[in-house]
């Protein structure tokens, strides 16, 4: 754990340097030379292991499974969006989160069927990144990790603590950690599937088309949908 968080801060260090060597005059992505060669390594280890897994993975396991693989992290997930929720002052949202983790866990078969939202408790999407976002914090540039896909310099450092709060990083037996581990990252892979023929038939540029979508999503994630309206220089 402590060592995935070393190298996610190590990333997160590199692109607060490299953003002050920025020469690309791109305002949104001024590292966008480096963050290119980042992600042809990434597509690189899509391609080889990542999404010839995660296709095997679908082919495979029948689709009441996998949603029940996805229920069960996310319902993981929503733990921590409780505490983002709360940390952000969204006390309303925060108890409503916590109420999903505790019937999705009981009634819910620890996750694996998702009754909190049949019963219309709404699911919300928060991290870290948006807890600094939402109290002032500035994105910075735009940087691309392999592996963990696209961030900013804010995001960055908001993984570092996704991954140091995630609960799954406590599990103290290290071959049970990894497999758990393992198996999320595959099954998030497979949820994304549909995607890909989605980003080929739309995008020229890839690498553009996928920036510029996430910087556009996660501005309106801090902003809950509602983001202001831009300045003369953004």
């Amino acid at each position: 754990m402590s060592k995935r968080i070393g190298q996610v801060g190590v990333v997160a260090c590199a692109a607060v340097f490299l953003a002050g060597c920025a020469t690309s005059g791109n305002p949104k992505d001024p590292m966008e030379g480096f963050n290119r060669a980042m992600y042809s390594v990434h597509d690189g280890i899509d391609t080889v292991l990542l999404k010839p897994v995660a296709t095997g993975y679908d082919a495979v396991l029948p689709n009441p499974v996998q949603t029940g693989v996805t229920n069960f992290f996310s319902n993981i997930g929503d733990l921590m969006i409780s505490v983002n929720n709360l940390l952000q002052g969204k006390v309303n949202d925060a108890i409503s989160d916590f109420g999903r983790v505790a019937v999705n866990t009981t009634v819910g078969m620890f996750g694996l069927i998702d009754i909190a939202s049949d019963v219309g408790i709404p699911k919300h999407d928060e991290d870290f990144g948006q807890t600094f976002g939402r109290w002032g914090a500035d994105s910075g540039a735009y940087v691309f990790i392999p592996v963990f896909g696209p961030r900013t310099v804010r995001d960055t450092a908001g993984l570092a603590f996704d991954l140091w709060a995630d609960p799954l990083g406590q599990i103290d037996h290290v071959p049970t950690r990894n497999t758990v581990r393992g198996v999320k990252a595959v099954n998030t892979r497979a949820n994304l599937l549909p995607a890909d023929k989605v980003i080929e038939e739309a995008a020229i540029d890839k690498y553009s088309y996928i920036r510029d979508a996430y910087l556009q999503n996660r501005r309106s994630l801090v902003y809950d949908g509602n983001p202001p309206a831009r300045s003369a220089d953004e």
